[in-house]
């Protein structure tokens, strides 16, 4: 019995820091990207190194964006596809804000847009 209440303090003291120091997260950089032109139809809602939020390049107002997003998938019947764009140093829990929001106003699929990468190599150091 001990043996159990010894690993749980363990995972605990663990897992607890981590919660309260927050989760970063790098958006990702691919090495074979299709070099396509957004398109028309597009929806692309993007995150700037302060936390706000722009719906194809327009910002948008605080609370304002479920409202928003919500209108434009409404009148979709098939295509409900949104294009993600965020600030490299943003932090995770705004991520996962902007996605909670996009699931209850109705997107299916979210797509991250990437960027290329600088360097010759997938992992960014020369070989």
């Amino acid at each position: 019995m001990i043996d159990i209440m010894l690993v749980l303090l363990i995972i605990f003291m663990i897992v607890t820091p981590l919660i309260a120091a927050g989760f970063h997260a790098t958006m990702p950089r691919g090495a074979n990207l299709d070099p396509r032109p957004e398109g028309e139809n597009e929806v692309i809602l993007g995150i700037d190194v302060n936390g706000k939020y722009f719906l194809d390049g327009r910002p948008v107002q605080d609370g304002a964006l479920e409202d928003i997003l919500r209108s434009v998938y409404a009148a979709r019947s098939e295509d409900k596809i949104l294009y993600f764009k965020a600030d490299q140093s943003l932090r995770f829990q705004k991520i996962e804000e902007a996605v909670e929001i996009a699931r209850r106003s109705g997107v299916r699929v979210m797509a991250a847009i990437t960027e290329p990468l600088q360097s010759g190599s997938l992992f960014g150091s020369e070989e």
